[in-house]
Order: C-alpha cells, then sequence, then structure tokens
C-alpha cells in the first residue's frame, strides 16, 4: 500500500507533519480527517529517500503489550465510542496513534476482522495474550447491552486498579531481594579480593589468629576453591525451582506456602481479595453471568490455592448455593469478606458491595506495603552492618591484638 507525506494543521491549530498509508490520494485524505488533520499538501512517498524494507521482525523481538499500553487504548476508545464514532473508525485511528507497533499491528487486523462482518469481542479473541478472557467477555457483554462506552470505561479503570496492585506487591518483594544480591555480591567480592591479601600479610604475623578470623578466613578459602560449583548450584537451584513451581504439585505447593508465609502471606492475601472483588465486581455490574464471572476470576486470580477455592465455590452456585457460603467454607477468603458478599446478595447489590470491599482491601494493601517497606529497612540495615562489620573486624583483630602487645 503506498505511503503518502503530509502537511496540516490539526483541530487546534498546529502544525502537524508525517506520513499515512492509504489505498490513493482520497484514502488518505479521509484518513487525515477522521485524525482530525486538515492537509495542507499531501503528495505520494516515492525514491530511494522514501524507500522502506520491510522485514517481518521475529515474535520474540517484538516489544510486548503492556498494561499501561491496555490502558490508553481502552480510556481512548471509551472516549471515541461515546462521542458516537464509529467502531472501525475508532479502531483505524488508534491503530495509527499507538505507539507500540506489536498493539498498531494488533489493532489493524482486528478493524480487519470488524469491517468483514466479525463481532468485536470475537476478534479481541485472535490475540489472547493481549486481550484476556475477562477482557473479551465484558466487550461482549458490552457489544449484546449497547453500552460498550461504559463497559471500555469499566475496563479502563480495572486495569488501573490492577496494575497498581501488581505494581505494589512487586515493589514489596523486589526491594529486599535487591538489597541482598548486592549485599552478596559485596561479601563475594571482599572473600575473594581484600581477604586474599591479609591473609598474605597475616603469614608474617607468626602468632595464632583470633578465632573469627580463621573462620572469614576458612570461607574466603571455600569460596575461592569452589567459586564456580557454588554458581552453578545456585543457578542449578533457581532453574529447579522454577521447573518445580511450573508443575502442577509444585504450583499448589509453593501458592500455598506464601499464603501462610509471614508477613507477605498476609499482603498476599488482601492482595487476593481486592483482585477478585474488584474482578468479579466488574463483570457482574457489566451483566456477565455469575457462573462464567466466577470461572474467569478463577484463572486470573494468580495463585493455584485462591483459584480451587473459586472452581468450588463455583460449582456450589451451580448447585443452588448462595455465593458467600462455599467461600466462606474455603478458609481462603477472610471472614469480613464472605460477611459483606452475603449482605449484597441479600440486598440485591452484589457488585456495589463488592466494589466497596475491593477499595478497602486496596486501601489495605498500600498500608501494608509501606508499613512492610519502613519495617524492612532498619532490619536490611542491621543485617548488613552484621554481616560487613564483622567481616571487617574479623579481618582486623590481628592487627589490634599485635598493636595492643608492641604497646605492652
Amino acid at each position: 500500500m503506498p505511503m503518502f507525506k503530509y502537511e496540516g494543521r490539526t483541530a487546534r491549530g498546529e502544525n502537524k507533519a508525517g506520513k499515512v498509508e492509504a489505498a490513493d490520494q482520497n484514502a488518505a485524505r479521509q484518513k487525515l480527517r477522521e485524525m482530525s488533520i486538515n492537509p495542507t499538501t499531501l503528495t505520494e512517498s516515492k525514491g530511494l529517500g522514501d524507500f522502506q524494507l520491510k522485514i517481518p521482525m521475529p515474535a520474540f523481538l517484538k516489544p510486548s503489550v503492556e498494561t499501561k499500553d491496555l490502558v490508553i487504548f481502552t480510556r481512548q476508545f471509551a472516549t471515541m465510542v461515546d462521542s458516537g464514532l464509529p467502531l472501525v473508525q475508532c479502531l483505524q485511528i488508534l491503530a495509527d496513534q499507538s505507539e507500540n507497533p506489536t498493539l498498531r499491528e494488533q489493532l489493524k487486523v482486528i478493524k480487519d476482522k470488524v469491517e468483514s462482518g466479525t463481532t468485536f469481542g470475537d476478534a479481541l479473541k485472535t490475540f489472547p495474550k493481549t486481550f484476556d478472557d475477562l477482557f473479551c467477555n465484558l466487550v461482549a457483554a458490552g457489544e449484546v447491552g449497547g453500552m460498550l462506552d461504559t463497559i471500555m470505561g469499566r475496563l479502563a479503570a480495572y486495569l488501573e486498579k490492577n496494575q497498581k496492585l501488581i505494581r505494589q506487591i512487586k515493589s514489596a518483594m523486589s526491594y529486599p531481594i535487591i538489597i541482598l544480591v548486592v549485599a552478596g555480591i559485596v561479601v563475594a567480592l571482599l572473600l575473594l579480593k581484600v581477604v586474599p591479601q591479609f591473609e598474605d600479610m597475616f603469614a608474617d604475623f607468626g602468632a595464632a589468629l583470633p578465632a573469627p578470623t580463621l573462620f572469614v578466613l576458612a570461607c574466603s578459602k571455600f569460596l575461592q576453591n569452589y567459586v564456580i560449583i557454588i554458581v552453578a548450584g545456585i543457578a542449578g537451584g533457581l532453574y529447579g525451582l522454577r521447573w518445580f513451581y511450573s508443575t502442577k504439585r509444585g504450583n499448589i505447593i509453593i501458592d500455598r506456602l506464601l499464603l501462610a508465609a509471614p508477613v507477605f502471606g498476609d499482603l498476599l492475601t488482601k492482595v487476593a481479595t481486592a483482585r477478585f472483588c474488584r474482578t468479579l465486581g466488574t463483570m457482574v455490574s457489566s451483566g456477565v453471568p455469575i457462573l462464567e464471572a466466577l470461572a474467569i476470576c478463577s484463572r486470573t486470580s494468580g495463585n493455584k490455592i485462591i483459584e480451587a477455592a473459586i472452581v468450588k465455590a463455583s460449582a456450589a452456585i451451580a448447585e443452588g448455593r448462595s455465593i458467600s457460603e462455599p467461600l466462606a467454607e474455603s478458609k481462603v477468603f477472610p471472614s469480613m469478606v464472605c460477611q459483606m458478599i452475603s449482605v449484597g446478595e441479600a440486598t440485591g447489590a452484589l457488585d456495589t458491595m463488592l466494589g466497596k470491599i475491593a477499595d478497602f482491601y486496596e486501601e489495605e494493601v498500600d498500608q501494608s506495603v509501606e508499613g512492610l517497606t519502613s519495617m524492612m529497612e532498619p532490619l536490611i540495615m542491621a543485617f548488613l552492618g552484621v554481616i560487613i562489620g564483622g567481616l571487617v573486624i574479623a579481618m582486623y583483630m590481628p592487627i589490634f591484638e599485635m598493636a595492643s602487645h608492641v604497646g605492652a
């Protein structure tokens, strides 16, 4: 398809220049009008200067579609649909404006499918890694109910809150890991490079060394002799843990241990509760059947123990029971959550109640992460002080002893 160079002015009076791909000049002008650009010049790109060799990029080199890209797309799409723009025109404009090349390609494919008669919800299912079951089902419900703009607004709000939860849990868990890894590297460098120089100096003393110094020297020799084996063991252990977590049994065991872990287990439970209530509330308020909504919630829970509890609750609901009873029996969700869901069912305001629960637990996650970070900082500093400080003191003890003997 030809490429056309243009210069023009936007609706705000700003000068703009660029290129647009279209079948001919009329189609290019139509595209520019859809982008609210009034072209002053429009010429077809020709010659070697404009030559572009299009080589398909391997899939693993293509940038992934991040949550922030999806949020921007959803927000802009909701605004355009609410303004009365046709669905195909919205997709074309957003594809042209998208900064993520992967999302741009996907939107063009989705637009072509919608033009050929496929529903928007079914077209989104072409790219399940970008648009998950939750996204596709909510869009399908919005199309059927004639409230696509409202659904897209709810989806954008849900994605923003979910991204915030993920960012908080990553922040809480990555901080101590990074500090401990850096500390381990520093200690290893001291043992490999600095301590051996002290060892040569101590050999000339001709006196017995203190026990802490002997221990540090032994650790240094061990690390020098087996550094490759230790590194390989750590790498193998991490790979083995990852493989074990990828198995069904290992996934269940590790997820159960994570939920039972002190401090972090409580935080993960709050995050899972907030995500479950936010997801279920968004789907129920959008008209998705409760059993289908629970099935999607189980797949997006991120924890096998919580997923099993939701699946069990879904089976009980299919038999005619309420939502709150099987959730309470699972003992995974806090009792307050189950009681509030029960009240929501009784009053017919389940979606509103789920939203309130999600708001409450998202605030709880905020406070927990803040408290956890403030608690870990002094503990980590104390740990590093003991390790590195102890290492330094152990190496200087013989020097201090020798100085005291000389002074005597």
